[in-house]
This record gives C-alpha cells, structure tokens and sequence, in this order.
C-alpha cells in the first residue's frame, strides 16, 4: 500500500505539479473553445474539465494520462443541444458514464488488443494534423505580431531545455506562456488572447440534477447521443493510454480507465460539465513537461479551477500565440515521423491501414470512423494473408486405389474456397481420404465446404473418410456439419 502511494503519487512531486500548471494553462482555452464548439457556455467544458481530471486521478487506470472536455466529444453534443437544451446534455452525460462505467466491467478495454499497431500509428498521426489544423484559424488574418509571438514561443520551447541547470528545472512550455504573455502586456500589444475566447466562471460549481422528465421518451432523445458518446470517449482514451505506455515505458490498466472515465463523466454531468475523455495533447504536454503519476493530473485540475477563479484577471492576457506554440510543439511531437521512413520498409498491407485511418480521421475529424476504418481493413488483409497459408497435398495408393488429401493449415471462410478447388472430383478412384490432423476449421464456412467436397465425392462413388479431426474442429463439424448424418446428406442429393 505504502509505496503503491509512493510509485503512483508521491515519486515525482516536483515534475508533477510543474507539468499541471503548464496542462492547466493549456486546458483553458480548449475547454472554452470546445464549449463554444458544442454551443454551450465556456463555464460547462471548464467546470467538466475541472472535475474529470481530479476524479480520474483517483479512480483511472493509467497515471499521468490527461482527461477533460474534448472536441471529439463536443462535435457528437451540437444537434442534443441545439434541439433540447443544456439540460437534456447533462443527462446524456450521466449516461454515457454509466455506460462506460458497464463497458468497464464487461471488461470491454481488453478489445485493444484487436487494434493493430498501424492502426495506432495512424491515429496518431491524425491527431497531430487535427491538433496542428486546430491552431490555423489563429494563424489566419494576423499581424505579424501574432507569427513573430509563435515563432519566439517554438524557440523558447525547444532552446531554453538545452540551458544548463534552469533548463532542467522548469517545463519549457510552462517558461513560453510566462515570458510571451510578459512582453504582449509590456509592449501593448493588440493581439488575440484568452480572454477574447469567452468569460470565465466566477463561481465554484455546485450540484445540478438534470431538470428532465425521468420517463422512456427522455432516454430515448439522449441515447442516440450517449451511446456515440461512450465510444468515441472510450476509444480515444484507450488509444491515448496505449501513446502514454509507449511514451512512459509503462503500462496501464484499461478495463479500469474504462470504468474511471465512466466515474468522471457521471461526475461531471452533476456538477453542469459536458462529457469528456483522455486528451492525448494535453497527455503529451503532461509527459513532455515532466508529469509521471496521478499527482500531475490532480493538479492540472486543482490548479485549473484555481487559475480561472483566483487568476482570471491574468488569465485574461496570455496570448493566444504562446498556447498555439505550445499546441504546434504537441503536434510536432505527437507525429509518429519513423513513419514516413518506414513506409518504404513495412509491407505494403500495414502502410494501407496506417494511411486510410490517418485518411479517414481527418477527412470526418472523426477519430471513432478512421479506428474502425483501420481495423477493419487490418483485418481484411489479416484474413486474406492467413488464408494463403493453408495448402492441400495428396498422394495416390495404387494397390487399395485410394487418394489421400492431407490438409494443412487454417480453413475459414477465406480459405475454404481454396480447399474445394484442391480436390479432383473426377478422378476415378474407389477410396477417398481427408486427414485433417495438421488443419483446423473455424468456421461454418469452412464446414461447408467441408461438406460440399465429400457429398461431391460420393457423387461420384467413391467411399470417403475424413480423419485427423482435432477436438476444436470435430467440435463446430460435428455440430454444423452434415456429410456425417445420412438424412441431410440424402436430402443434398436429392433422394
């Protein structure tokens, strides 16, 4: 217990709390924007931000992860809130929670295992674009204020980690947001910033019950948006999860963020916060500034309320610039670029899969459409190269004219054709035999065909026996197969 304590809060106090100040500054004007993106007021993703990185700091499954308001979430509330109100988004809130909260327990998080590796490289590398796309409206029809801001925060980013002693000390984005909101006051300048995103709450959050009717027409209106809502949420929080590991050299505990996510989102529906997940920006900001346990989390959070009810008036003045030169670092880092080298090393096959999910996951912003996307078609070529591998050989017994057919390998429905054509049917021979003891047979596509061959066989007169079954196969055959029971097989042939 004592240093379950230690690994998991008390290992990294320092880095910790620096990398949630600087997560906090970042989670500001996202939360806002992402509140504006779902049309509601800036304080609901705030509020929503607030209690979703305290609350799975206790109760997620994998420390330092990052978790608040998104815009993956945002883009699926628009039409509830535009056509119900901010009511009815509260009470899809609470259910997608419980949703997750369920898919935790099915232990639904395990499912990552079927996400393959370019598939998580491609999401990744469609998060960097959407996370770098994101920044160009405030890029867009600026003076030159705004670049010569930008460019002087990428600068301070990656220059001031190479001082020596302070450049160890203190987060490089943390020292960016300080030192550009210092010169934008002194000089005066006219530039965009926090403040122009929206007004901040002035009041802690306090108990909201959904004002709703608690009848079958309400859960009918909210689960259709709940139910996405849990997905997408899930999805992109286990994906983060898996970039967190690999950037930790960690690992983390899915079927428990599930349910913790679910536990955030409950409680942010009740305190008036929108829905959220892991942000695999902020995830990154988090890492990159030092943050290692569940500790930077809890601060990010802790110190986002504080800054928005205590510092407001600072808040105010950062320039938008400093937070877009963090974002372009985030985007710059979370970029899998051994990518681009290994297209010309991979098989063809993994670069298809990385390249549609990267394809599909910006052209719909949508990162649930590209996963599902990448999967499937992973699948597909998994299915197709494993179907090469099953092969048939035969050999001729003269003295008791009988063929034999030795199968080898996996038969499914994407190999099962292969099998059929394998087998001479007109070869005139009194004896056929199927040895079966170096195959296995999957799926009732596979017994089909199983079934068609010796029906053929014995259409031509010849006495088949099928041998070598292991217990898996003879299992689904004797349960879907029909050459082994006399009346079904009559009833194939037409008698």
């Amino acid at each position: 217990m004592v240093n379950t304590l230690k690994n998991q809060w008390l290992s990294n106090i320092r880095g910790d709390l620096l990398a949630g100040v600087v997560v906090a500054l970042a989670l500001i004007p996202e939360a806002i924007a992402f509140s504006i993106i779902a049309g509601v007021d800036p304080k609901v993703g705030l509020y929503a931000s607030f209690c979703i990185a305290v609350i799975i700091a206790f109760v997620g499954g994998r420390p330092g992860m990052i978790s608040a308001a998104t815009a993956a979430m945002a883009v699926l509330m628009v039409t509830l809130v535009k056509e119900h109100g901010l009511e009815y988004l509260l009470a899809a809130t609470l259910l997608t929670g419980v949703i997750q909260v369920v898919a935790g327990y099915l232990k639904l998080g395990s499912l990552m295992r079927f996400v393959s590796r370019s598939v998580v490289t491609g999401f990744v590398n469609a998060l960097a674009i959407l996370i770098f796309m994101a920044q160009l409206p405030e890029l867009t029809n600026v003076t030159w204020h705004v670049y010569a801001m930008t460019a002087a925060g990428l600068g301070i980013i990656y220059l001031f980690p190479l001082l020596p002693v302070v450049g160890k000390i203190l987060p490089s984005p943390l020292v960016c947001i300080v030192v550009l909101t210092a010169v934008a006051v002194v000089l005066g300048l006219d530039i965009r910033t926090v403040g122009d995103m929206g007004d901040l709450p002035d009041t802690l959050p306090i108990f909201l019950w959904p004002d709703v009717p608690l009848n079958l027409e309400t859960l009918m209106i909210i689960l259709p948006y709940s139910l996405p809502l849990a997905v997408v949420g899930l999805l992109e929080s286990m994906m983060t999860a898996t970039i967190v590991d690999d950037l930790t050299d960690t690992e983390s505990d899915r079927n428990r963020e599930c349910k913790g996510q679910g536990i955030a989102n409950i409680g942010s529906g009740l305190i008036g916060g929108m829905a959220g997940c892991a942000m695999i920006g902020q995830s990154i900001i988090n890492v990159k500034s030092g943050g290692r346990t569940r500790l930077s989390t809890l601060a990010a959070g802790v110190f986002l309320l504080i800054m928005v009810l205590v510092l407001d008036s600072v808040l105010v003045q950062i320039p938008m610039a400093a937070l877009v030169a963090v974002m372009i670092m985030v985007s710059i880092g979370t970029f899998s670029w051994e990518s681009i080298k290994n297209l010309k090393e991979h098989p063809l096959s993994t670069n298809i899969v990385m390249l549609v999910t990267v394809t599909v996951v910006v052209a719909t912003h949508n990162l649930a459409f590209g996963v599902l996307a990448g999967v499937l078609l992973a699948a597909l070529f998994f299915a197709n190269k494993i179907g090469h591998y099953m092969m048939v050989d035969s050999s001729l017994d003269e003295k008791t004219d009988t063929r034999t057919y030795t199968v080898v390998g996996q038969v499914f429905f994407s190999s099962s054709e292969k099998l059929i054509q394998a087998f001479d049917f007109k070869e005139a021979v009194d004896n056929v035999v199927i040895d079966l003891s170096r195959a296995h047979f999957w799926d009732i596509t596979a017994v089909g065909a199983l079934d068609k061959a010796v029906i053929k066989f014995r259409r031509e007169g010849a006495d088949v026996e099928v041998i070598g079954m292991n217990e898996a196969s003879a299992t689904i055959v004797d349960r879907f197969g029909v050459h082994d029971k006399p009346d079904s097989v009559d009833q194939l042939m037409g008698h």
